[in-house]
């Protein structure tokens, strides 16, 4: 049995206008203290009979850590677990990568990158608040294959202000130029957790806030990537996530699987399959729990099992393989028999809309109809 380890690092250089985390500006003076708490929070962690085989670096930004921080914290994995690392990925800005970070990283043992693109076109770049610029892009690419990296991880935000269908296009013929290993589409979120999305809910026209593409034409940009990453041989394996073979995101899909996999550091998530967990979201008063020996996690919950039904389906449809009713039916049908006929009856349905479609108990989202999965997944478990 194999879990994998989510490592937080909640440090922005500038807050983007469409990000809803909880994330910060700090002074880097608070970065090493921060990367010591966490390798601390490992350390006191009780000892675990299972494999710890990915970890995941996220934020934030965590290539913003001086590269000996995070070659302290993937080594203090290595001495509280027994590990067999198959995936190590960092999260990593174009703009705060060069030769010599990427050599460091390489040699601390990372060896997947999720590079933070976005967008080619600096127009959209700035309205959104990044740092970067293009020209960044392709130099951090270049710095990364040169050091020997052979996984990188490139993402678009469908929807940013200013998008249209030739910029669009244009972003997704640059990022085929590089040819990463794995591509990530999200589509832009409108609601009250980011600036952005204030200003957008109240007419305003901060941000650019008056200028994001309508949402048909947000859904028209992600049917597009689709069309167009499935033509240049990726696989669609996840709403949001194409691979080239064999390239899957192996600490993603332990997400969408439900296997276990455990948080450290501010606001990390952590689940074993019977809880799930979070640790205090503030980075300051994580920090401080640590120092006095105090745990910071916080909401402690029982995944109920209508909770774990619900994740089955939510989950499971997220990926394109989709779910296996007879499975479920199995490992559910006990107790929440009455539940799990309501659902079939509701998938069956959303299949005559077309919907959904079924192939003997496998169901997963009809072609073309991901981009409004949220609806579906909405009349599907209310």
């Amino acid at each position: 049995m194999t879990f994998g380890a989510y490592i937080q690092v909640p440090f922005c250089q500038t807050k983007c206008t469409y990000c809803n985390f909880h994330t910060g500006v700090v002074s880097q003076d608070r970065y090493w203290p921060y990367a010591e708490a966490v390798c601390r929070e490992i350390a006191g962690q009780s000892a675990s009979t299972e494999i710890l085989d990915t970890v995941y670096f996220g934020g934030g930004t965590p290539s913003l850590l001086d590269p000996s921080a995070l070659a302290k914290v993937v080594e203090a994995l290595r001495r509280s677990f027994d590990t067999n690392f198959s995936e190590v990925t960092l999260e990593a800005d174009p703009e705060t990568i060069t030769a010599a970070k990427s050599a460091a990283w390489i040699n601390a043992g990372f060896n997947r990158i999720s590079l933070g693109s976005q967008s080619f076109d600096d127009q959209e770049l700035r309205a959104a608040g990044r740092m970067h610029r293009r020209a960044d892009i392709f130099q951090a690419a270049l710095f990364l294959r040169g050091t020997g990296f052979r996984n990188i991880s490139m993402d678009l935000i469908a929807g940013l202000p200013h998008q249209t269908q030739q910029t669009w296009r244009a972003s997704l013929d640059q990022l085929l130029n590089i040819r990463p290993e794995h591509v990530s589409i999200y589509m832009l979120e409108v609601d009250e957790g980011s600036r952005l999305g204030r200003e957008s809910l109240a007419g305003g026209v901060r941000y650019s806030a008056a200028s994001i593409p309508p949402d048909d034409d947000i859904a028209d940009f992600y049917e597009t990537a689709s069309v167009q990453l499935r033509a240049a041989g990726y696989g669609h394996y996840e709403i949001s996530n194409w691979a080239s073979p064999g390239m899957e995101s192996k600490h993603n899909l332990k997400y969408w699987r439900r296997e276990p996999y455990i948080g450290f550091g501010a606001g990390a998530h952590s689940f074993n399959g019977a809880q799930r967990w979070a640790n205090n979201h503030d980075p300051a008063q994580y920090v401080a729990c640590i120092e006095q020996g105090i745990s910071p996690r916080e909401q402690i919950e029982s995944v109920t099992a209508d909770q774990a039904l619900d994740e089955e389906f939510f989950l499971g449809l997220r990926q394109l393989n989709g779910i296996d009713l007879a499975r479920i039916g199995r490992e559910y049908g006990g107790d929440l028999s009455g539940r799990v006929a309501t659902l079939q009856s509701r998938i069956a349905s959303l299949c005559q809309q077309g919907l959904l479609e079924a192939e003997g108990e496998q169901v997963r989202f009809a072609p073309g109809k991901l981009s409004i999965s949220n609806e579906v997944l909405v009349e599907l478990l209310a």
